[in-house]
């Protein structure tokens, strides 16, 4: 292995191996700290410009799955690639063993460039992204440095959207999933419900008329999850303001929380250190009902700034930041956690169910 280190931008370095591709990378550093899921959470558009550290000890040791098709998107993982900037690991494990592995952790990076650095003290740099906020940093493998970049100046949901309207399924219920960096398993959960999914870009103008001059046809709006501040999808928010004026059906799902509060005239902020992992806590508020959610985020809802008629719906056990809103007269509601899943407990899953309830 070549020698490899990763370099914070406060200076802090940590020494290791790289074992993906042989090339440096720059990103937002942070950490998750679920046990399982590499594949789901490397495929997961949410984390696009980010450095990922995973705080489970031994990965790669189950391998990555083959890359089988369902309702026309890969099965296994949550997009079409791996997007994370880089990985952190503490133990990386080159042998792997499991009935549905077709080739190595390492490998699978390689082949998509994502450099990666094993050996390194990852309960140190969480303590430390824990005390000091998620940093900016590098992975720089060999003598091949380079430049520290933000990826949070950048729009980064435009660059994980798709581009040109895609529809799933046909049904006489129809879903239009405004897509800012939408996982699959929002879609297969959406199919298993028997309605039809019309995913569109992320600026796409749903509330005009198409180019035959008949307004686009759905019964809800589901806003999906995604990278990034919030604040940058300016075109999002504005299309999302419209069609509550029309009183349709809203439901969000992490990003889409943040978009649902900004066109209700909420505020967001960014996390010191975000929520990510499986085994997040979330609570109703006002009841004794807590479930255990899967979750990628750094930025949350500003509750201190909801408007009339909107109120906290859920929060986080372990500090009490927003987890979900809702309106208290009108079919909009969102969540903060992914109900998906994918990796992690399914035990919000029901959150689709109540959702295609409303629909008129």
């Amino acid at each position: 292995m070549v020698n490899a280190r990763l370099v914070l931008a406060d200076g802090t370095s940590f020494e290791g191996e790289s074992f993906g591709y042989p090339s440096s990378a720059s990103g937002e550093v942070v950490f998750n700290t679920g046990m399982v899921g590499y594949p789901e959470s490397l495929t997961d558009p949410s984390y696009a410009g980010q450095i990922l550290c995973l705080t489970y000890p031994l990965i790669g040791n189950y391998g990555v799955p083959d890359k089988s098709l369902e309702n026309g998107l890969i099965k296994n993982f949550e997009s079409h690639k791996i997007q994370i900037q880089g990985l952190v690991v503490n133990q990386y494990s080159e042998k792997y063993s499991h009935h549905s592995a077709k080739k190595s952790f390492g490998e699978w990076l390689k082949e998509e460039k994502i450099p990666a650095i094993t050996g390194i003290d990852v309960r140190a740099l969480t303590k430390l992204l824990r005390e000091r906020g998620t940093m900016l940093g590098k992975i720089v493998v060999g003598e091949n440095d380079v430049e520290i970049w933000d990826p949070n100046k950048d729009n980064l949901v435009e660059k994980v959207s798709i581009h040109k309207p895609i529809t799933y399924g046909n049904s006489r219920k129809k879903i239009l999933l405004v897509d800012c960096g939408a996982k699959n398993n929002i879609i297969h959960s959406l199919l298993a419900r028997n309605v039809m999914v019309i995913r569109v870009p992320w600026d796409y103008d749903f509330n005009s008329k198409g180019g035959d001059g008949e307004a686009l046809d759905f019964d809800g709006i589901l806003i999906s999850n995604g990278p990034g501040d919030p604040k940058t999808c300016v075109e999002t928010i504005q299309n999302i303001r419209k069609a509550m004026e029309q009183e349709i059906p809203v439901f969000g799902i992490c990003l889409g929380n943040q978009l649902l509060a900004l066109a209700s005239g909420a505020d967001t902020y960014k996390l010191k250190y975000g929520h990510r992992g499986q085994n997040q806590p979330a609570y109703i508020v006002g009841e004794r009902k807590c479930f255990i959610t899967s979750q990628n985020h750094g930025f949350a809802v500003n509750e201190a700034t909801l408007q009339k008629g909107w109120e906290p719906w859920m929060r986080n056990a372990n500090d009490d930041t927003n987890e979900g809103i809702r309106h208290k007269s009108k079919p909009f509601f969102s969540v903060q956690f992914h109900p998906e899943a994918n990796p992690g407990p399914v035990d919000t899953a029901f959150l689709f169910d109540e959702f295609l309830k409303v629909l008129k």
